[in-house]
């Protein structure tokens, strides 16, 4: 008799995937000031270490397009949770090892954002490969744990250097690297499914000669871009406009951003079957672009902030929402498409964000005005989608 397979343990393991990839994304920025007093590396260089995460796992996402299938991806995922498990206690010690401290840094952050950057290709095609119903809101509720991740590492972190002082930061990333450590064990026994047939899939030259297929890139370049405008400038803007401490900045801007954020997909995984995702894409992206009128153009510091945090809930579905349309349009897109859905979203994640900072500048350090600059990338998501809506973008047969 056939064992049943238990798909919940590979559920749970791309949970504590996406957390893997929050702790990641979230805790060296954590360290900052940490990092200057410490070793006197300045804010110049400091502000290399997010670049260099968010590069590498853009190249990963390339990579992944042509390579995965090949390795497979039961040894990639358990690959990517021992990458990320090394980068982080390589941080612990190895800046104390080398001449350059610096040096140390960027070679711990290169290791474990390849890591991240597999999580990010990899998990959503193995949970979506699951026989699962409703699989729009299953997809939406696993990206929320990269929310609560990113909650549980910014409270996490806060309170053991409360409680323990940033001089113990060493002690804290080794923690933090038990999370992908036991999921190495969970991806080396989870059931996984191939997400299409092998042989079925189609390359990457068919993709990109695929007209729907370059909507769906400019899908995930405005999720990306409407997410991270806004998440990145979240606690400066907090300390800008409420003028508290980077600690409550931290605490009212990105943490209140992501706790939202993660609502709107728990929300949307749970009752997600009984609402049209296009409708409610639009919807939210209708929202988000009175979120970013609300907190650029508010007079009030508090409003203005509303409109921050709120923006957290209008862009919580647009990533796994993306996602969803574009696996369900084209079912035979395999690896390549979930790889350069992740590439492209990635791009806008890295690009909103530098033409906030730039018009900011450009409109002498004014950050409600860069905010305001932000506006097209959900106004283009919501024009995609009705277009989408319409018919006017066919499927492939």
């Amino acid at each position: 008799m056939t064992e049943k397979k238990d798909y919940r343990k590979t559920k749970l393991a791309c949970y504590l995937g996406f957390i893997t990839q929050a702790i990641s994304a979230n805790f060296a920025p954590l360290l900052f000031l940490t990092f200057y007093r410490t070793w006197g590396i300045s804010f110049a260089d400091l502000a290399l270490i997010p670049l260099v995460f968010f590069f590498t796992q853009l190249i990963v996402d390339f990579i992944c397009a042509r390579y995965v299938d090949r390795i497979g991806y039961r040894k990639s995922i358990i690959a990517a949770e021992v990458l990320s498990v090394a980068g982080l206690v390589l941080l612990a010690f190895l800046p104390d090892l080398m001449p350059l401290p610096f040096a140390g840094i960027l070679i711990s952050v290169v290791i474990y954002a390849v890591g991240s950057g597999l999580i990010e290709v990899l998990c959503s095609p193995i949970v979506e490969a699951c026989p699962f119903e409703n699989k729009a809101g299953m997809m939406s509720l696993l990206h929320s744990f990269y929310c609560w991740g990113s909650v549980g590492v910014i409270l996490g972190s806060t309170l053991f250097f409360a409680v323990f002082g940033t001089e113990h930061w060493r002690i804290l990333a080794c923690i933090w690297a038990l999370v992908p450590l036991y999921n190495v064990f969970n991806f080396r026994t989870c059931p996984i499914e191939p997400i299409v047939p092998e042989g079925e899939s189609m390359t990457m030259g068919q993709l990109l000669r695929t007209k729907i297929f370059w909507v769906f890139i400019v899908l995930m370049v405005c999720a990306g871009a409407s997410e991270l405008s806004m998440a990145q400038w979240a606690s400066a803007f907090a300390e800008s406009a409420l003028h508290v401490s980077k600690t409550v900045g931290d605490l009212l801007g990105p943490c209140g951003f992501a706790v939202l954020m993660g609502l709107s997909r728990i929300w949307y995984g749970r009752y997600g079957e009984k609402v049209d995702l296009t409708v409610f894409m639009v919807l939210s992206g209708l929202l988000c672009v009175a979120s970013y009128l609300l907190a650029s153009l508010a007079h009030l510091p508090v409003l203005g902030l509303i409109g921050c945090v709120l923006c957290g809930f209008s862009v919580g579905i647009m990533w796994p929402g993306s996602i969803s349309i574009s696996s369900r349009k084209l079912p035979r897109g395999g690896t390549a498409l979930f790889a350069l859905l992740a590439l492209a979203g990635d791009l806008g994640g890295a690009a909103g964000p530098a033409i906030v900072g730039n018009v900011s500048h450009a409109m002498g350090e004014n950050i409600q005005a860069g905010l305001l600059s932000g506006i097209c990338f959900p106004v283009v998501l919501v024009l995609c989608l009705l277009a989408l809506r319409k018919g006017r973008m066919q499927p492939e047969k």
